[in-house]
């Protein structure tokens, strides 16, 4: 039986699950809003109020453990893990708790993201972009079958960009929508850094994973759209029930309150996307990072070794080009 902690920049998750009869059998999920990388961009350190949230999720997720007869876990770090200075001091604490931390590059990011959305998705010959909107950075990759032609992580999220573009506590809907507009454009204009490599690898099919997307694409659906799938068009329809709702404080069909300040720089970095590379519509993956961390235990058992110490192994990152 094996365990996987995904430590994003704004949630925290756990999964585990163990090998029958060669497929994986998911028992156990848990997940909490932690927001570990609120304030970064401005202080460059784990807050206080961050660094105690993500520890009673860590003590939460050991006691979880305690329950199976585990065989191995992998806990890793994305983003808030690379970029402040007190990162070191919380891994410290992670390991007095019981969990040994690696932080991980966002390439290696990006390689466990495009295995975890793959497990779930039929083969196909056709190139897929598939991106992951988190907290503090955004993963893009574009493969065929288990080929990457691309491999980016981009320094931008749904936490880094509430924080630089949306004043707190906002209920102006002219000021909101002017904050929305500024934060799309610097969305896309950080996605257009890239954007002659994506239109080079050239992709077919388009999917997205993240709390981010989930949240997206349940709103769209309550709002008549297809079913797990995201329309560039939808989002821009809906652009101005989204900002009263907001602004208001008003209920929103689909949308749930935990990730409510979310929305709209969730939204900008998508829409900003999108815009940037041509997407008119892209579907909700459910599998991500954990999944593929999953994915990577069971299938290289000879690497496991290695991780005793949880330590990380080696990932290829060499783009097929």
């Amino acid at each position: 039986m094996y365990a996987c902690i995904d430590l994003g920049s704004n949630s925290f998750h756990i999964l585990i699950g163990e090998w029958i009869d060669g497929r994986i059998e998911i028992v156990e999920r848990s997940s909490d809003s932690v927001q570990l990388g609120e304030d970064v961009r401005e202080t460059g350190s784990i807050s206080p109020a961050a660094y105690k949230r993500g520890l009673d999720c860590l003590q939460h997720f050991k006691t979880l453990m305690d329950q199976h007869s585990l065989g191995q876990y992998w806990a890793l770090g994305t983003n808030t893990f690379r970029v402040t200075a007190n990162a070191q001091d919380f891994i410290q604490a992670a390991c007095d708790i019981g969990i040994e931390i690696s932080p991980i590059s966002g390439e290696q990011e990006a390689v466990l993201i495009y295995a975890g959305v793959i497990t779930s998705l039929p083969v196909s010959e056709n190139h897929r972009l598939v991106i992951d909107i988190g907290g503090g950075s955004t993963e893009i990759i574009i493969g065929h079958k288990h080929s990457r032609l691309l491999t980016e992580s981009m320094a931008i999220g749904s936490v880094a960009w509430r924080d630089k573009f949306f004043s707190p506590k906002t209920s102006d809907p002219l000021l909101l929508e002017k904050q929305l507009d500024a934060a799309t454009t610097a969305s896309k204009a950080v996605f257009d850094g890239i954007s002659i490599g994506v239109k080079k690898a050239g992709w077919k099919e388009a999917y997205a994973s993240s709390g981010t997307v989930k949240m997206l694409a349940a709103i769209c659906q309550a709002h008549g759209f297809e079913k797990g799938e995201i329309e560039l068009a939808a989002l821009l329809t809906l652009k101005p029930q989204i900002i009263t709702a907001i602004a208001g404080g008003g209920d929103l069909p689909g949308l749930k309150g935990r990730r409510r300040e979310l929305l709209l720089p969730g939204l900008a970095v998508l829409v900003g996307l999108m815009q940037s590379y041509k997407v008119g519509s892209i579907n909700f993956s459910a599998t991500a990072l954990r999944e593929g961390m999953l994915d990577f235990m069971v299938k290289n058992k000879k690497t496991l070794a290695i991780m005793q110490n949880n330590q990380l192994p080696e990932v290829s990152l060499t783009d097929n080009s």
